[in-house]
């Protein structure tokens, strides 16, 4: 079984092959056109991934060895994401498909996420927690195998990827926030500035960002600009080590609620090294913990690929008349 995967949902276009299980081949394109607007501009990516998403396929082929004869069936995104960018994705693989005559399946992105911890980590085993943390969602699931997920919490306002990118705005860094704030942070204090970790009593597995983003604002409307740069390190490490302790602690609460103590890691704010440096002091002792490989964190299409898949050989297939979904759930 050789699988097309296709991921277009924000500023990445990417396709992946997999044969049987493995992945043979990964070729992501990163808008970086986006920078100068500090965020996604979302008709920008859209024509982006146009431009793009061909030569970004035959990359992927070319890779593995591969003609696109040799395709056996096409998954891809179909939300949640930007409407305009999944459009581009979803309607190449149903034209591919339907040219080839081979099945498509669509694949929602977070459910790629939840797998892509299963990337080079095949002792991982069930029920396990996945925390997935990306630019547009923070959430933790309990994964009791595929297709079988309980939520235990979201965000109720910014995610945290989110706050890494408001946090690098108003410090007058570039996009994306959580890179800059990471690479500002170095030999910084992460206690000199004393930002909130807030916690919702009714529901202590929820996340909650936007406090912590309107403390850093605060926080910069009380220092000169010169006294922002000359502490740029401090502020960026003491904001940094407030979402990652919000993350952590979340992860403590799930632990206890569940009794799992299996813990994958996903979504673009896995690679950040303090986040990972912390998570495994923390939890390493008590826990086992596996994170994505770097490259497979961010949105990427061998993950979408291996999750499809899955539905492929389960004899699971989408209809040509699929159309993307942007606030796409899960359960």
């Amino acid at each position: 079984m050789i699988v097309l995967g296709i991921e277009s949902s924000c500023d990445e276009t990417a396709a992946s092959i997999i044969k049987n299980g493995k992945i043979i081949s990964n070729s992501v394109y990163s808008q970086e056109i986006h920078v100068k607007y500090g965020g996604v501009v979302p008709e920008i990516a859209s024509r982006e991934h146009e431009v793009q998403i061909v030569s970004v396929v035959q990359d992927a082929l070319n890779q593995a060895e591969l003609s696109i004869n040799q395709i056996n069936a096409i998954a891809v995104t179909y939300g949640p994401g930007l409407m305009g960018a999944l459009l581009v994705g979803l309607n190449f693989a149903k034209g591919l498909a339907f040219s080839l005559d081979v099945p498509f399946i669509g694949v929602n992105h977070l459910e790629g996420h939840l797998y892509a911890s299963l990337i080079d980590n095949e002792e991982i085993e069930y029920p396990f927690i996945n925390l997935l943390v990306s630019g547009g969602h923070t959430q933790i699931w309990q994964v009791n195998n595929f297709g079988d997920y309980n939520l235990l919490g979201t965000t109720l306002d910014d995610a945290a990827g989110e706050a890494f990118d408001k946090g690098a705005r108003l410090l007058s860094l570039n996009y994306p926030g959580g890179p800059e704030i990471q690479k500002a942070s170095k030999n910084g204090d992460p206690k000199r500035y004393n930002f909130p970790r807030p916690v919702n009593k009714k529901s202590k597995l929820d996340f909650s960002f936007s406090g912590l983003k309107t403390a850093l604002l605060y926080t910069c409307q009380k220092l000169s600009k010169n006294q922002i740069t000359e502490n740029l390190n401090h502020i960026c490490a003491s904001y940094q080590e407030a979402i990652v302790d919000s993350l952590l602690i979340r992860v403590k609460y799930a632990i206890e609620e569940t009794g799992v103590k299996t813990i994958s890691i996903s979504g673009g704010v896995a690679a950040n090294k303090r986040f990972r440096e912390k998570l495994q002091a923390d939890f390493g002792n008590t826990s086992k913990i596996f994170f994505p490989p770097m490259k497979y964190c961010t949105d990427n299409a061998a993950m979408i690929g291996l999750t499809g898949e899955i539905f492929i050989l389960q004899n699971k297939k989408s209809n040509f008349d699929l159309k993307p979904v942007p606030n796409l759930n899960l359960v």
